[in-house]
């Protein structure tokens, strides 16, 4: 019964987790934002206390729920596990395993480190909500956009408008790089460890997993009853199971529940078992490095209690018209000494030092202006671009829907009087300083900030709000003969 509820929950989270991430319309997006809020690191870097709290106090009552339930990279690789162990000569596949502490205590200090130090390049491969983030809007959703405008090509054909087509965008090698090989490895991990990838290299996996050491309910072996067949160590997971000792390591337990419905004697129970801190005094430090079951004392859970809360207060503080058949050069992006990041971002340099690059706001972008940056202090991180599209005044998807506050929510109104950037012309590019009588960018700026003058084009940058109107309609190419630069600080009137 409790694993059926579990596995309904996990469904119910991970179907809500990829929704978000392939939906382009917007529609599901206002329903199912709550998946991303509810995301451990996100939570935490926004300062979601709620959410942090919730968190903890469940993982301290019941065990790592969130890891089983909540977490859609923990879900996904209990997925590839499951089809790992359904086949027949690998059903008993697992064992158990000591805990690999130094390699997953470094890897929660490198973490916590390069998130301190904004070192996106690290820090973002590492946190499991951004993983998941990347491989489904770098590599399942172009593929779910292809199956749609195959869908939209029929109804088309069939004089319907139920599905529409959407552009697939490629952004760039090193990007889907890492996707693939974040992919590959979390497949691998799950596909041979089960939950290996959470208890070595996951730091979410190891905060829930130290506090999980002390929660009050937990399954548990009855000695009594346990013939010592092993069936429960050999299918768990998590290789957290020493059936010859009748011992549960709870720091990698991920209460799945997979050991009540497969022990056939019913020596398994999930109960209520609070474990008993050891005190400070009586405890030898050798017998803390020797411990079989993995449990820790006072001090290092407060230490890291202590480390992690710090680090989190820390970071906080810091349409297409050719007009004919002929061909068109497609616009080359310019080159911008300031990137332009979204309203509510507050500039790229905070945008930086909250982002985890979860490629949630690229993703769901209905104009496709956000890119993931190729620069390694802001790696995959999002930036504006206008090739494709601007900046439209009513749009605020981005900003509803980031989980760590890098983008604020704001309203229209409030998007409206930010100014994330200003217009810059190009003589040497422009049509109108060659006589022409183009004048779109001035035509289609939506804050009146353009002008004509005596053989060119006026800015005016206090009513500028960059949001690339100018630059995407713009019909020189192969550049923009008016580009937006980016404010190093967002203005706001």
């Amino acid at each position: 019964m409790l694993k059926r509820i579990r596995v309904a929950l996990a469904v119910l989270f991970f179907g809500a987790a990829l929704l978000l991430f392939l939906d382009f319309t917007g529609l599901l997006q206002r329903w199912l934002g709550w998946v991303a809020d509810v995301q451990f690191i996100p939570a935490l870097l926004s300062l979601n206390l709620v959410v942090v709290v919730v968190a903890v106090a469940i993982t301290f009552v019941f065990g790592r729920i969130y890891c089983s339930v909540i977490c859609p990279l923990g879900i996904f690789q209990d997925v590839v596990s499951h089809l790992s162990t359904s086949r027949k000569k690998h059903r008993y596949m697992f064992k158990y395993r000591k805990e690999r502490s130094l390699v997953r205590y470094g890897f929660l200090v490198l973490f916590i480190i390069t998130l301190v130090a904004g070192i996106p390049a690290i820090f973002t491969l590492l946190e499991p909500y951004s993983a998941f983030g990347r491989i489904v809007s770098e590599i399942f959703a172009p593929l779910y956009r292809l199956v749609n405008n195959l869908f939209a090509d029929i109804a088309q054909r069939a004089d319907s408008y139920l599905f529409y087509s959407r552009e697939v965008l490629f952004k760039g090698f090193a990007v889907l790089g890492i996707s693939v090989v974040t992919l590959v490895v979390v497949t691998i991990f799950a596909w041979r460890e089960g939950r290996g990838y959470c208890n070595t290299v996951c730091p979410v996996g190891t905060i829930l997993g130290t506090i999980s050491r002390f929660s009050l309910f937990r399954p548990v072996i009855d000695s009594s009853k346990c013939t010592k067949c092993k069936v429960c160590e050999k299918r768990c997971k998590s290789c957290a199971i020493d059936s010859d000792s009748h011992k549960i390591d709870m720091s990698r337990c991920v209460v799945c529940f997979d050991c009540l419905g497969n022990c056939k004697s019913d020596a398994i129970s999930y109960r209520f078992r609070p474990y008993k801190l050891r005190p400070l005094k009586s405890t030898p430090v050798k017998r803390e490095a020797e411990d079989s079951t993995g449990e820790i004392s006072r001090r290092s859970f407060i230490s890291l209690t202590a480390l992690l809360a710090s680090s989190a207060m820390l970071k906080a503080q810091k349409e297409k018209v050719d007009g004919g058949l002929a061909v068109i050069e497609q616009k080359r992006q310019p080159d911008r000494k300031v990137p332009v990041t979204p309203p509510g971002s507050g500039g790229y340099r905070r945008l930086s030092d909250h982002c985890t690059a979860c490629q949630l706001c690229i993703t769901s972008c209905p104009s496709d202006i956000l890119r993931p940056s190729q620069s390694l202090d802001r790696f995959m991180q999002p930036y504006m671009t206008f090739e494709n599209g601007y900046c439209r005044p009513e749009c605020t998807r981005c900003s509803s829907l980031c989980p760590t506050g890098a983008i604020k929510k704001i309203d229209r109104a409030e998007k409206s009087a930010v100014h994330i950037g200003h217009a810059v012309w190009l003589e040497e590019n422009c049509l109108v300083a060659k006589g022409s009588r183009c004048g779109n960018c001035v035509k289609h700026c939506p804050v009146g900030a353009l002008s004509y003058t005596d053989g060119g084009i006026a800015v005016d940058e206090s009513r500028c709000i960059g949001c690339g109107s100018c630059e995407y309609h713009c019909p020189s190419r192969p550049y923009s003969a008016i580009y937006v630069e980016g404010n190093q600080r967002h203005i706001v009137e």
